[in-house]
């Protein structure tokens, strides 16, 4: 399984530890480049000076369902995506959008995964 994250710098850096290579990303112009080329598979054009990402993302299309692909994004990056953000997940299409709490924590009024479950199958344990 294929990750990727788009965050603010200080993530990027740590999901790098763990081997997950990313892009950081200052503003809203960023953050819809980098998401439409990783979406696409162009990780290389987007400015990511790593080789095992550009080597294992080069040339892969999203409709490739050769390998599962899981794109982590924080909560700010979602919020400037927007409704880019909303049509590709529609779409049904890899990668996947995973997004997580920012630097600064959650953002207020904002529904977990856990929650989105919960009311989708009616049970709250």
């Amino acid at each position: 399984m294929q990750f990727f994250f788009i965050g603010e710098s200080e993530l990027v850096t740590a999901f790098r530890f763990v081997g997950v290579p990313g892009v950081a990303v200052n503003d809203a112009r960023e953050c819809l480049a980098v998401f439409r080329r990783v979406t696409r598979g162009l990780v290389e054009e987007a400015g990511v000076a790593l080789p095992d990402a550009a080597s294992s993302f080069a040339g892969i299309q999203a409709d490739d369902g050769a390998d599962t692909r899981v794109l982590i994004i924080s909560e700010e990056v979602a919020d400037s995506l927007g409704q880019e953000l909303a049509d590709w997940q529609l779409s049904g299409e890899y990668p996947l959008v995973v997004e997580l709490p920012g630097l600064q924590g959650r953002i207020e009024g904002r529904k977990t995964l856990v929650d989105s479950i919960r009311d989708a199958i009616g049970i709250r344990v």
